[in-house]
């Protein structure tokens, strides 16, 4: 049996924390997809198309993936792709009671799809896309948060 797992998120930005974990999947499972949630209640930066092909430019080279976006229900967007795992990011305990509420409600609505957990690697684990959007806002420099594409993407967004 393929092993499909879809790694949803809003990915506003796309972080070097995002990254790593789906190249670390990409050794995983047969196939990884990101799939990139509007999400239009956390007042992205970028719009949808735009987190789509950052995420595409980003991931490019890893074998096994693919990109796309989605506006509907996460379990439908699992069945739409014909993927058996979510795949969710654990950076630290406090985001375990929310991942595990969520977990618990998608095993509900398809029981037939397991969550999977990972951790960033631990030079990547501080790192979360709303605290490098604040970084980026105020005019820090996110370069070693990002992937220089985004990091340009969001100079030019913000000017």
């Amino acid at each position: 049996m393929k092993v499909i797992a879809l790694y949803p998120g809003t990915f506003d930005p796309v972080t070097n924390g995002h990254t790593d974990l789906v190249r670390r999947a990409a050794r995983l499972f047969d196939e990884v997809i990101v799939a990139v949630a509007a999400n239009p209640q956390k007042q992205p930066l970028f719009d949808l198309s735009e987190r789509v092909e950052l995420v595409r430019a980003v991931l490019a080279d890893v074998k096994g993936v693919k990109v796309t976006g989605f506006d509907n229900l996460l379990v439908d967007c699992v069945r739409q792709h014909k993927a058996n795992v979510i795949l969710r990011g654990l950076r630290a305990a406090s985001d375990f009671e929310y991942e595990f509420q969520l977990a618990g409600m998608n095993r509900r609505l398809a029981p037939e799809v397991e969550t999977v957990f990972m951790t960033p690697s631990e030079q990547e684990m501080f790192i979360s896309a709303s605290l490098v959007k604040e970084i980026a806002l105020l005019g820090g420099n996110v370069s070693d948060f990002v992937d220089a594409r985004v990091a340009a993407a969001m100079v030019a967004k913000i000017r």
